[in-house]
Order: C-alpha cells, then sequence, then structure tokens
C-alpha cells in the first residue's frame, strides 16, 4: 500500500495513524525507504541503512510507546546501536560494530522508534558542516550548494528533505542548533544532565556535550524529550524531572515572560545584518503574544570561553583515539584520519592536568555570570548563527591549521558556545528567511532546567515558522 500523505504527518502524527490501524508500520517504514532512496542520492544525509533490521525489529513486536512503529534513525556519532556500525564519520573506525545500546537508544526503542539508520556527520563531529572524507558532503534541501551545517548536518537535511519527521542529534558548541538553523528546523540542547550520555561515555566533555534531536514540530521535540530525559545509572550529571511532561506544556500559556535580546557576538565576531533582523522580528513577535523585551547584560570574553571548550573537546577526542588505537592494537595511521582531525589530536593530545583545571575554571566563571544574569530575565533570544547558511567547501578540513579553522567556525557560530557551557537549554527556532531564501534561525536560552519554559514559547511561536524547502514537497 502506497502511503502519499506520509509526509503531511509528525513523529506523533504518524504514531497516531498507527494505533489506530490506519496504517502499519511496515507501511510508514516503505514510506520513508520510498523518500530516502529518492532523495539522498542528492541530498547524501543517510550514510548507513538498517532496512531488514528495521523490519525485523516491526516483525518481533513493538512496545506501547507514544511513538510505536516510527522510523527513526541515529546520528553516526557517539550513539552505540547494537549491531550497527559506528564509524565517526572516520576511516580509523571502519569495521567498528557496536555489541549494545546506549541508554539514549534504549529508551528511544522502548518509546516505540524503529531505528533504521544513520544519518551523515563530519569526522568526529569536528567540523561545522557535514562535509567527511568518508562519505562525502551533506546538502541543504533548501538550496543544495549550501551545508546543511554540523555536526548534525545528516539529520537535519533528513529530517528536512521528508525522509522523515525528527532524527537524533547532538550538540557540543552548537551541533544541534547549527544544522536546524541551516535547515529551517526545531534543534533543541536540553539542559544539562537532562538526557543520559552513558554507558559508554561518562561525563562527556565534562557536561558540554549532549543528546535530543531535530524536528519538524514543537510537540514531537517535546515528546522524544518525555521518552528519553532522566539520567542513567551512574551519571555524573543530574538534572531535576519535570514535575509535569513536557508534552503537556507545548498545550499551556507562556504567561508573560521577561526576554532579552542580544545581538552582538561576545567573541567579537560581526553579525550579519539578515541574522540580527531575524532577532528583532522574534522580539516583536514575542511583544505581539504579551512577553517583555528587557535590558540584559550577558557580556563575557567568548574567545577565552571557546578556547577553554576546544581544549576541553579536542583533547576528549584525543582519548577516544588512543581508545580506538588501543582496540586495534597499533596507533592510528595519518591517513586514517582528515589532515584537520590528525592535527588537532597531535596538538591536544599531550594537554596537561593544569591546563584542563584551568579550562574548567574559566567556564566554571562564565556559568556563574551567565546564571546570576538570567536573574533579569526569562529567555535570551540571539541569533543562531551569525551568518546565512555557508556554501559548501566554507570549512576546509584538508589542511592542519587549527587556529584559522577555529577562528571561522566560531566567527560563523559565535552565539552557541555559551549555553553548552553553562548547561542551559537552548534552541533554534526557524523564524526567518534570508533574501536568498534560506533559514535563519533564532536561538531561544533560558535558565537551567527551564526547558519547559522554551517548549511554552515556541509553541506560540509555531504558527510563524517558514515552512519546509521545494524539495520536500
Amino acid at each position: 500500500m502506497k502511503f502519499p500523505e506520509y509526509e503531511s504527518f509528525d513523529a506523533l502524527g504518524l504514531a497516531g495513524l498507527i494505533r489506530k490501524r490506519e496504517v502499519t508500520p511496515l507501511e510508514v517504514l516503505d514510506a520513508m525507504i520510498e523518500r530516502v532512496e529518492a532523495r539522498n542520492p542528492t541530498i547524501n544525509a543517510v550514510v548507513i541503512r538498517a532496512y531488514d533490521q528495521a523490519r525485523a525489529i516491526i516483525a518481533k513486536g513493538l512496545p506501547e510507546g507514544p511513538f510505536a512503529g516510527v522510523p527513526y534513525f541515529i546520528k553516526d556519532l557517539h550513539a552505540p546501536v547494537a549491531g550497527l556500525p559506528l564509524t565517526h564519520a572516520s576511516r580509523l573506525w571502519l569495521g567498528n560494530v557496536s555489541t549494545f545500546d546506549s541508554e539514549t537508544v534504549a529508551r528511544l526503542r522502548r518509546a516505540g522508534f524503529v531505528i533504521a539508520g544513520r544519518t551523515n556527520a563530519p569526522e568526529l563531529g569536528m567540523n561545522i558542516s557535514t562535509e567527511p572524507a568518508l562519505y562525502g558532503p551533506t546538502h541543504n534541501p533548501w538550496k543544495l550548494d549550501h551545508s546543511a551545517g554540523g555536526s548534525s548536518g545528516g539529520a537535519a537535511a533528513a529530517v528536512a528533505s521528508g525522509m522523515l519527521p525528527a532524527a537524533h542529534a547532538t550538540d557540543s558548541l552548537g551541533s544541534i542548533r547549527v544544522p536546524a538553523s541551516c535547515c529551517g528546523l526545531i534543534g533543541l540542547k536540553p539542559t544539562r544532565g537532562r538526557n543520559p550520555v552513558g554507558p559508554h561515555r561518562g561525563d562527556a566533555s565534562k557536561g558540554l556535550s549532549h543528546e535530543h534531536c531535530v524536528a519538524r514540530t514543537v510537540r514531537d521535540c517535546a515528546a522524544i524529550l518525555d521518552a528519553t530525559q532522566g539520567p542513567d545509572e551512574g551519571a555524573p550529571w543530574f538534572t531535576a524531572p519535570p514535575e509535569e511532561s513536557f508534552l503537556s506544556q507545548v498545550r499551556r500559556d507562556a504567561g508573560r515572560l521577561r526576554i532579552g535580546l542580544v545581538t552582538k557576538a561576545w567573541n567579537g565576531a560581526p553579525v550579519d545584518a539578515e541574522c540580527q533582523a531575524a532577532v528583532e522580528r522574534a522580539g516583536k513577535l514575542c511583544e505581539a503574544r504579551g512577553h517583555r523585551i528587557v535590558p540584559v547584560d550577558l557580556d563575557h570574553d567568548g574567545r577565552a570561553l571557546i578556547d577553554a571548550c576546544n581544549l576541553i573537546l579536542f583533547s576528549g577526542l584525543g582519548g577516544l583515539v588512543a581508545q580506538r588505537e588501543a582496540e586495534l592494537g597499533r596507533k592510528a595511521r595519518r591517513e586514517e584520519l582528515e589532515p584537520l582531525t590528525w592535527a588537532a589530536i597531535e596538538a591536544y593530545r599531550g594537554t596537561l592536568a593544569v591546563e584542563m583545571h584551568a579550562a574548567l575554571a574559566r567556564i566554571n566563571r562564565v556559568v556563574r555570570a551567565t546564571a546570576h544574569a538570567f536573574r533579569a530575565v526569562d529567555v535570551v533570544i540571539t541569533p543562531t548563527l551569525t551568518l546565512p547558511p555557508a556554501r559548501l567547501g566554507t570549512f576546509r578540513t584538508d589542511h592542519g591549521d587549527i587556529k584559522s579553522a577555529n577562528g571561522a567556525s566560531f566567527a560563523y557560530a559565535a552565539f552557541t558556545p555559551l549555553f553548552s557551557a553553562s548547561g542551559q537549554p537552548a534552541m533554534s527556532l526557524p523564524l526567518y528567511k534570508s533574501r536568498d531564501g534560506l533559514p535563519l534561525g533564532v536561538q531561544l536560552a533560558a535558565s537551567f532546567g527551564e526547558d519547559a519554559t522554551l517548549f511554552r514559547l515556541a509553541a506560540q511561536l509555531e504558527s510563524e515558522f517558514i515552512g519546509r524547502p521545494p524539495l520536500s514537497n
């Protein structure tokens, strides 16, 4: 049976059809496969297919979860799925097949999602654009010669192009929010400790790294967080569970919020006038809904913060490479890693404990100051990016100049790292398009633990979202 209406439903909508027996899980899976096979040669979002495994999961019988029978993709980075390759988009991990599910994946399965493959990512998540040498670039469904963002670019392109309504994504310094902005989607980095990162990872880059999703609808984003939230056993971070479900918050009034607007990048990067205009428009939309725009002071040394975060992230990736070397029983070969990855691993491999403690102390000072600043506001709105989506090839990895690569990446994504460092929830919303028809996301951030505030406000603004790219129609 054909299912031509597939793309008009979000994940909760598809699950509802399955529950009412209007379609079967196999029909939904086949509708997804049809779209992947038709569009992926152009988009290159899906790099590992698991269709037979998905059919076997359905045949075995699905749990009675809120997403029972809905297909889902897992990003090819940091998230083990039993029986599937996990390559981190790197030649060094070719042949690596996971023997267990991460806790997030296990919870997604219990919610009824049918894991059907993996999406593209830059090698080890080290690029702001998804263009790994192993799998090739992911193209933006809005304009194919532009980037879908990174590092969850494959996930965002798959959702934006209509392959499926939501997909797994990860975020360290913006890797959910950046591709959500580039592809016109909702992308939430939850509060630190909200979602599990184990058992294979401990503190996930000292609390900088998070997992969640990119989605087309606010309610899917909320309901998926309901399904996955809560620390796993032994987690070093804990965030108090919500008193009510996040999905219920989508239907609640947001109240009268104090909202601060920020358009000046903390690291001094220039901000395109259209990205500033997106924030101003978001502010007016909020005012029209009864919210109050108030001054906010979030000033900090953005360059120093990014340097501290990079030391933590890159030294952690060095540890990941060392772990792979131990598994293989040999050292990594230069040709198994992209030149920029090799240079970063070598540069940070010798990070001293004193340097790590200094970086953590610097981040802690920013965390405390940011938490204090949020006493005056409920939500801060910034551009997600300083520029419209870049063209493919802008952020290259075929060189070893770490300083210039970092400078370019964080001139582009200047606003997202602060809320990774502070652990606060931050969400990119698709409220604006550039003159060239490309999505320009705005970032909403709330106080630590106040994910629900973002869901209530996002639901109020959802009628203003920019819609979908022509390719998905």
